[in-house]
C-alpha cells in the first residue's frame, strides 16, 4: 500500500569500502541512541584507548558509548551535533591507534558463538550496539522480549530504499559472512529459529552473494522485495515478508517480529565474536557533482567535513549537505558535525536539485493521501499542525507516520508536508509523554 517510485541514483553501489583516515580529533556526542543520553565516565585530561567505556546508558532505553581512538580528552562539553542544535559531547585529541585489552581486529572469522542467550543480551549492552538503519534503538532491548509476548521471526532489514544510500549494500557483498553470523547470533539472543533477510531485487549480486551462502546456516531465508520506496519500513517489511500487519500504536512485537539492520548484525557479530564496540561504520558519501563519491569506513566522532575532503571536496554548486538521504535526511548546520552511530550517509545536493519550488494552495488532488504507506491524510495533518490542532492531530493518528517523506515528494503545489508532520508528531509526542507522567 502506497509508496513512490524516486530515481535510485545508486552512484557508490560499485565502490568499495574504504578506511577513512583517522582525524586529529573527534568529538563524541553522548545522545547517539533513541533514549536516554549516557553519562560521561571520562573527564578533561583522561588518556583514553580505543574501544575504552567512555559514557554510560544508565536509563533502560540508552546506550554505552566508547572511545573510537586512544589519546587524551579535551574536554566535555558541547558542540553543534545532525540536529543542528549544541548537545554534550566528549572531544578527544588522537595520539596513536593504541586498542583495549581483549579486542580482536584480525579478519580472521569465528563461526561459532560460544555465549548463551542471556550473555549475548549483556554482551550487546556492554558494547553500546544501536540500530543502524537510522533509528538507532538500543539494540539489546530489542532482544529482551517482555513477558506474555512471544517472537517467532527475526527479520533483517536490508532493503536501503533509501535514493544514493549504498553503505549497507557493501556490507552485504563485503562482509556477508559476518551479517549472516551477526544474524544466527540475533536469532541466539531471541530465542528463535528462523530469520528472513529481506533485499530490494535491484540488488542482485547482494542477493546472489547472501542467498548462496545462507543454506549453511540453518533458519535463515533470503527474500527478493519489490523495488518501491518505503520498503525498509519496518512495518512494511513485515507485512512483505510475512503478511502480519503491526496494528496501529503496536511495535512488530505485537506480531511476532523483530527487525535489525544488516548493519546492525555486522556491529552484533563484531561485538559478540570479537569483543569490538561499536567505534566505526560504514557511510556513504555522495551527490552528482562529486568527484570521488564512496562507501567510507568511519571512526564515530568524525567531522563531516573529512569525509567530505575524502570523496573530492564541496563542489561550487552545492546547495544543500544532507545527513541520510534525500527522502528522510534532514540539511546540516555545519560540516563541523560528528558522524554518529546513525550516520548511514551524506549527500550534497546542488542548488538546482535541492531548492524548494514555490508554496502553492493544495488543490485537493489526494495523491499525497495514495502514496501514504501508514493510510494517513498527510494534507489534513499538515494543516492541522500548521493551525496547532494539537488534539486532532493526534486523533489522526500523526504518530503512525514513519517520515518516509512520499507525501511531500508527491505533492504538485510542493507543500512542506512532512515537515508540517514532523512538527505534529514531536507536539503531540510532548503531550502524550505529559499525560503518561
Amino acid at each position: 500500500m502506497g509508496g513512490v517510485h524516486p530515481p535510485e541514483q545508486k552512484l557508490t553501489a560499485g565502490k568499495a569500502i574504504e578506511v577513512l583516515p583517522v582525524p586529529s580529533v573527534l568529538s563524541i556526542p553522548l545522545g547517539q541512541a533513541l533514549g536516554a543520553p549516557s553519562r560521561a565516565v571520562v573527564a578533561k585530561g583522561d588518556a583514553v584507548k580505543a574501544g575504552q567505556l567512555i559514557a554510560r546508558g544508565e536509563a533502560f532505553i540508552s546506550a554505552n558509548i566508547h572511545s573510537p581512538v586512544s589519546g587524551k580528552v579535551l574536554k566535555v562539553d558541547e558542540v553543534i551535533d545532525t540536529s543542528g542544535y549544541r548537545k554534550p559531547a566528549i572531544s578527544i585529541q588522537t595520539e596513536g591507534d593504541e586498542w583495549m585489552d581483549g579486542i580482536d581486529r584480525s579478519p580472521e572469522l569465528v563461526r561459532e558463538c560460544l555465549l548463551n542467550q542471556e550473555a549475548i543480551v549483556a554482551r550487546i549492552k556492554e558494547m553500546g550496539i544501536v540500530g543502524l538503519g537510522g533509528a538507532t534503538f538500543p539494540s539489546h532491548v530489542k532482544l529482551m522480549v517482555p513477558g506474555g509476548k512471544k517472537v517467532d521471526t527475526l527479520i533483517i532489514n536490508g532493503v536501503e530504499c533509501e535514493p544514493y544510500l549504498t553503505s549497507d549494500h557493501r556490507l552485504m557483498l563485503e562482509r556477508t559472512e559476518e551479517v549472516l553470523i551477526g544474524t544466527t547470533i540475533l536469532m541466539k539472543g531471541l530465542g528463535v529459529s528462523k530469520a528472513l533477510i529481506g533485499i530490494e531485487g535491484n540488488k542482485p549480486d547482494a542477493l546472489e552473494a547472501l542467498g548462496r551462502l545462507a543454506g549453511a546456516y540453518p533458519g535463515i531465508s533470503v527474500h527478493a522485495l519489490k523495488v518501491k520506496y518505503p520498503q525498509g519500513g519496518e512495518k512494511q517489511l513485515i507485512r512483505a515478508l510475512t503478511g502480519r500487519e503491526v496494528p496501529s500504536g503496536r511495535l512488530p512485537l505485537e506480531v511476532g517480529c523483530v527487525v535489525n539492520n544488516v548493519g546492525t548484525a555486522f556491529a552484533v557479530y563484531e561485538a559478540v565474536q570479537k569483543n569490538k564496540p561499536l567505534v566505526e561504520r560504514v557511510v556513504t558519501v555522495t551527490g552528482k557533482s562529486l568527484t570521488r563519491p564512496g562507501n567510507f569506513l568511519v571512526r564515530i566522532g568524525t567531522p563531516v567535513s573529512a569525509l567530505i575532503e575524502a570523496a573530492g571536496g564541496v563542489p561550487e554548486s552545492t546547495g544543500k549537505v544532507i545527513n541520510g538521504g534525500p527522502m528522510m535526511g534532514k540539511a546540516l548546520t555545519s560540516l563541523d558535525v560528528p558522524v554518529v552511530k546513525g550516520t548511514s550517509g551524506i549527500l550534497l545536493m546542488d542548488d538546482t536539485s535541492s531548492a524548494r519550488v514555490e508554496v502553492e494552495p493544495c488543490i485537493r488532488c489526494s495523491r499525497c493521501v495514495s502514496v501514504c504507506p501508514m493510510g494517513l491524510e498527510p494534507y489534513l495533518l499538515a494543516l492541522l499542525s500548521a493551525n496547532e490542532a494539537w488534539d486532532r492531530v493526534e486523533t489522526g493518528r500523526a504518530m503512525d507516520c514513519i517520515e518516509c517523506g512520499s507525501c511531500q515528494y508527491t505533492c504538485p503545489s510542493g507543500r512542506p508536508l512532512l515537515d508540517h508532520l514532523r512538527l505534529g508528531k514531536a507536539r503531540v509526542g510532548q503531550i502524550i509523554r505529559n499525560r503518561r507522567n
